[in-house]
């Protein structure tokens, strides 16, 4: 069987896997009217309350203005809520409400579930080293920024 270049592509085969692993979660929280990418930031406050946008954005691998757009749908739906910061008059902190906590504490055990069938047949030691290449290939972009910040 011939392999297109495109299938040995590393970022081709995360990309693909990351939508189809995406499409499934939202199949799961469909009828939670929550996208995953509304939900990782949602969960990221669950973690912490009371982190700024930008600590938040960084922690669910968006970018600031995705995460003010991604607040601004979880604000309207009641989810969570943007506290000014009495440090930083031009940030705020991020918390969630009632109905946020009890929408996450019901949708956890489903993001659990899934992540646990995206696992299956993997021993814990093919996924630590599988984890292991993964934070060296995120090191070596991270380089490759940095080389390109000083150029």
């Amino acid at each position: 069987m011939y392999i297109t270049p495109h299938e040995r592509s590393i970022g081709a085969i995360l990309g693909l896997t990351y939508r189809r692993m995406s499409q499934l979660l939202m199949n799961r929280l469909k009828d939670y009217d929550i996208t995953p990418e509304q939900w990782s930031v949602l969960h990221q406050i669950y973690r912490e309350e009371g982190l700024n946008q930008k600590e938040i954005a960084h922690r669910s691998a968006k970018d600031q203005p995705t995460t003010a757009r991604l607040m601004d749908v979880l604000d309207r739906k009641g989810w969570a809520r943007r506290a000014p910061s009495a440090q930083d008059r031009r940030a705020y902190l991020l918390y969630l409400t009632d109905a946020g906590r009890k929408l996450i504490e019901e949708t956890l055990p489903i993001e659990k579930q899934i992540s646990s069938e995206f696992l299956k047949g993997i021993d814990e030691r093919n996924f630590e080293h599988f984890m292991t290449i993964l934070r060296q290939i995120q090191a070596n972009i991270t380089e490759l920024e940095q080389q390109g910040e000083k150029q």
